[in-house]
């Protein structure tokens, strides 16, 4: 079945909602890399271009009340969760309107509140923390699900296998998924692997997997609205695997001169927002004055929330100590 057919499962709304949370992801990662080459940001930069549909797609599957554990290329997850470009924009600047109020200059942050779990840079470790929030969940007897991913490189540390392994075992309501964008920093998958599908590695631990168009926003919406359904209900954990391809470096100051052009040009083609789009057209919900509409409102949006950033404060020094560890109500939410 081709993808105008299986987006007739999808409602316009969702969609069209979906196209923009994915403008306003580019655009926002976009003003992000532009800051970090005029010296506005220390630290480090991770973008998701070109993979963009992966967490726009499953952050839109997902109810208000479920958790998400995000990794570095997940920011249109923490759009679609209500973190605005405002406060991204002054978490990269180190300001104190940002998430972690000016103790970090970078895309490590979260939220309980807005159920999003912060995260550190080692990637896998949080496969086992959404284990737990979904172990807490089962043991309430409450219809929430932990969802969780890690790169392709990720999947080859011991915390991906222990968390894969204790969700199986106790059939906890968690989705993991795998972005393999074909590169853990500069090492190719092949390198890595002897396998050549991630997903693969599901049925080690009697997990059920699926491979996912990660380019396709559609696709990606309808496999986790799969996955969560099947969690909810009782039925265990399922490992997605969105194949993708990463087009910048592993961060703004890596150039990637050990990826060929031609894979790169391969790929862009394959642009998730260009597909979003020829899909939108083909279904008849959208033409080319309505994207240029979104991107002018998502320009607009960006230019705001980089004044806005601008114009907040730094952090004062005793600030430092404040929210450093997280209260009783943080840990009971």
């Amino acid at each position: 079945m081709d993808q105008a057919s299986l987006s007739h499962d999808i409602p316009r709304s969702d969609l069209l909602n979906m196209y923009w949370y994915l403008r306003l992801t580019r655009s926002l990662e976009d003003r992000i890399s532009a800051l970090y080459r005029q010296g506005r940001i220390v630290g480090g930069v991770y973008t998701s271009h070109g993979m963009e549909a992966i967490a726009v797609g499953y952050a839109s599957a997902l109810q208000p009340d479920d958790v998400i554990a995000p990794f570095h290329r997940d920011m249109g997850a923490f759009l679609i969760r209500g973190f605005t470009p405002g406060e991204i924009l002054a978490q990269y600047l180190g300001k104190r309107t940002g998430p972690t109020k000016g103790k970090d200059g970078n895309v490590h942050m979260g939220d309980l509140k807005r159920r999003m779990i912060g995260f550190v840079s080692h990637l896998a470790d949080n496969l086992p923390v959404a284990a737990g929030a979904a172990l807490a969940f089962k043991i309430r007897g409450e219809a929430r699900v932990a969802f969780a991913g890690t790169g392709d490189g990720g999947t080859s540390r011991g915390d991906f296998h222990e968390a894969m392994n204790f969700a199986a075992v106790r059939r906890l309501p968690v989705v993991y998924f795998c972005t393999n964008n074909q590169y853990a920093y500069s090492t190719p998958v092949r390198y890595q692997m002897a396998i050549t599908d991630v997903v693969e590695r599901a049925k080690a631990y009697g997990m059920p997997g699926e491979i996912v168009d990660g380019n396709d926003v559609a696709a990606v919406y309808l496999s986790c609205r799969r996955a969560i359904a099947n969690a909810r209900a009782g039925n265990g954990p399922t490992f997605l695997e969105f194949k993708t391809m990463r087009m910048h470096g592993h961060s703004e100051h890596d150039a990637a001169k050990y990826v060929p052009h031609e894979l790169l040009e391969e790929w862009k083609a394959k642009d998730p927002i260009l597909r979003a789009e020829r899909l939108l057209m083909t279904l008849g919900y959208a033409d080319e004055s309505y994207f240029h509409d979104v991107g002018e409102r998502a320009r607009k949006e960006i230019d705001a929330g980089t004044e806005f950033a601008e114009q907040s404060p730094l952090p004062e020094g005793a600030e430092t100590l404040t929210g450093v560890f997280a209260s009783l109500d943080e840990v009971s939410a």
